[in-house]
């Protein structure tokens, strides 16, 4: 059985987070995911105590980072007694042990993080399956290194995986484990066809977008529903749709699981189903937080994964959400170097860059209602030239 959550009341755990600047990572990228996993971190209830970056060619295949500063690390630890070392790059089994052993606590990766996330998040039968096939699968390859921890300590974070009796016996009972799982996560499949099948005769639409850019609460005031919105990483797991009839058309909205960059490649795999709402739908309503100072990262992140499930090729509405929280720093008047995106205001930089994206871009502040009717208008009319194309008669036939 999967350990249950920490409840709320329980003291948070303390951590310190690592990064790596290396070749394929230069420092103001390590800043930034840096900033990302204390958001993460956040999310799964631990309190952030310090940060620790070094430079390398690359990765120690042993430790991941030198041992100069594993021993640093390790002094910070035992002082301060910090409970989670969290570091921002996929760990391998042999790391892991190696790390553990010189720095006395649990270790995590962003991967291992996420997935913790997720076991928390889930709330019906179908996430919570798919979590557990992603926890299993990437518990398997690092088996060895697993039970020191948990022979002492049954909670927290990063231990909301499968529990020590399942999975110390040996890979057999893991890989049994996973084929259950497989056959549970098909029935669900099924199911979800079965669905999508009978909502077959309605034009499709769903949102997307990175984790925590307001998706939720845009399909809240879309479809005058209440789904739960949170300002916290990956508030929403399960898929949730809702039929709006606008104009007299009627279609299907559906709301979808935030993307991340350096998501698991497991997770991705058993939400497949999940993500098959976006990859069936007739247009996706990108959604980018433009008050983030990396959305322009975190729209190359969703249209990387858009292409990895096979849903690049959809009429996409691009809506830039929050404007009420966008912020710019005034250039001086003798400063003659060319504006970033931090000197410009939102009427500049709707001008620049943004003015030549295929398709259509829209700004808005769900929060505030701004530009929603605008937003609305325009979901009408794609929505209805599509479901006229589909269906020539349907109005006549629902008039008579």
């Amino acid at each position: 059985m999967p350990h249950q959550p920490i409840p709320t009341t329980a003291k948070a755990e303390t951590c310190i987070l690592i990064g790596l600047i290396h070749k394929h990572q230069n420092e103001n990228q390590v800043t930034e995911y840096l900033d990302e996993l204390a958001f993460l971190a956040e999310t799964a209830g631990a309190q952030t105590k310090r940060r620790f970056t070094q430079r390398m060619e690359s990765p120690d295949s042993k430790t991941f980072i030198g041992s100069g500063k594993l021993m640093e690390i390790a002094d910070y630890i035992k002082t301060n007694s910090i409970d989670i070392a969290i570091f921002d790059d996929e760990l391998s089994g042999t790391q892991i042990r190696n790390i553990e052993k010189a720095l006395a606590c649990r270790i995590l990766d962003r991967n291992n993080l996420i997935l913790d996330i997720f076991a928390k998040r889930a709330r019906t039968a179908q996430a919570r399956a798919q979590v557990e096939l992603a926890q299993y699968q990437y518990l398997l390859p690092r088996l060895t290194r697993m039970w020191t921890h948990l022979e002492k300590q049954r909670g927290g974070i990063g231990m909301r995986g499968p529990g020590e009796s399942e999975i110390e016996t040996d890979r057999r009972v893991i890989r049994d484990k996973l084929s259950r799982l497989k056959a549970k996560l098909r029935e669900f499949e099924k199911q979800s066809i079965t669905q999508r099948k009978q909502r077959s005769e309605l034009v499709r639409v769903a949102l997307v977008g990175y984790t925590n850019v307001g998706k939720s609460t845009l399909m809240n005031i879309l479809s005058k529903s209440e789904v739960f919105a949170e300002n916290k990483l990956f508030a929403t797991l399960d898929t949730t749709v809702r039929k709006i009839v606008y104009d007299n058309i009627p279609f299907l909205l559906s709301d979808t699981v935030g993307f991340i960059r350096k998501l698991p490649h497991d997770l991705i795999e058993s939400f497949k189903s999940t993500l098959d709402e976006v990859r069936e739908a007739d247009i996706l309503i990108h959604v980018v937080d433009i008050s983030h100072p990396q959305f322009e990262d975190q729209i190359n992140v969703v249209n990387q994964t858009l292409v990895d499930i096979g849903a690049s090729d959809k009429n996409v509405i691009l809506v830039f959400n929050k404007i009420d929280a966008y912020h710019y720093i005034p250039k001086e008047e003798d400063d003659l170097t060319p504006a970033t995106k931090e000197n410009m205001t939102l009427e500049d930089l709707k001008k620049s860059w943004i003015s030549k994206l295929p398709g259509t871009c829209i700004f808005i502040s769900a929060a505030n209602r701004t530009n929603i009717d605008e937003l609305r208008l325009h979901l009408t009319k794609t929505v209805k030239d599509l479901h006229q194309q589909r269906y020539p008669n349907y109005l006549e036939r629902n008039q008579e």
